[in-house]
């Protein structure tokens, strides 16, 4: 990467709370994970507003670019969904106009997609081949595509569709605890999407990743795929690593 004793801003911003940190070039957090609460409505204004003035990135080095993981896809810096957010941030240039409150070169994506180059680089994934996928299991199912560690963004594979519904209405974690799923039984749908997975992109290794993973050995022993199974490492901080990475990517 090129970016040796360097630093980013990490920035996960979820429906509930922006998740943030100062994070090194080898992954590694130097400050410790802290969230404060998503403006409510999350509109473009409120959002910039908000991780403009949180106290890491006022007093982060000007050197540090800034890298922020939304629950959207993006393209060239605009945001083209806002799943849990303000329905007025599509179309929004949020790279630019984060970029103009802070002065930072900064850098946006997909949430999933964070998590996976965190992953990739410096957890689960670290050091593995050919396709790789990194799915995050929460309010719904997020994914990362990585393909000899090179990312395809915004895969969106929440959305394929299992008995009729997107398979994050059948086996995300919030569903999980809606129907109130007991962990073989959740298990089970988990299976059978991950046999989606398997059929469509031969993944050499799927990635478990998402706040379920604090659970992992509750229903891992109930997980059956043809790739290789690993939990997360990074867990929590696996987006604000994840985002500060593709920063640091981007400014070396």
């Amino acid at each position: 990467m090129n970016s040796v004793g360097r630093s980013a801003l990490g920035i996960d911003v979820g429906g509930s709370s922006i998740k943030h940190g100062l994070v090194d070039d080898a992954g590694g957090l130097l400050t410790p994970l802290e969230a404060a609460p998503t403006p409510r409505p999350a509109s473009p204004e409120s959002l910039v507003g908000a991780i403009a003035t949180l106290p890491v990135v006022t007093a982060a080095p000007e050197s540090s670019p800034l890298g922020v993981a939304l629950p959207s896809v993006i393209r060239g810096g605009i945001v083209h969904t806002a799943a849990n957010l303000d329905h007025t941030l599509i179309g929004a240039p949020v790279s630019a106009l984060l970029s103009a409150a802070t002065g930072r070169q900064v850098v946006c994506l997909n949430d999933a997609d964070a998590a996976g180059l965190a992953e990739v680089h410096y957890g689960a994934a670290a050091g593995v081949g050919g396709v790789v996928m990194v799915l995050t299991f929460g309010t719904g199912i997020g994914s990362g595509l990585f393909s000899e560690g090179r990312l395809v963004p915004n895969t969106e594979l929440g959305h394929l569709q299992m008995s009729g519904v997107y398979a994050d209405a059948r086996a995300s974690a919030r569903i999980r605890t809606a129907e109130g799923l007991d962990w073989p039984a959740w298990a089970q749908r988990v299976n059978d999407y991950l046999a989606l997975i398997d059929s469509l992109f031969w993944p050499e290794l799927i990635v478990i990743g998402g706040g379920v993973v604090e659970n992992y050995a509750h229903f891992s022993p109930h997980l059956r795929a043809r790739a290789a199974l690993r939990p997360a490492r990074f867990g929590a901080a696996a987006g604000v690593v994840g985002a500060a990475l593709a920063a640091l990517q981007v400014a070396a």
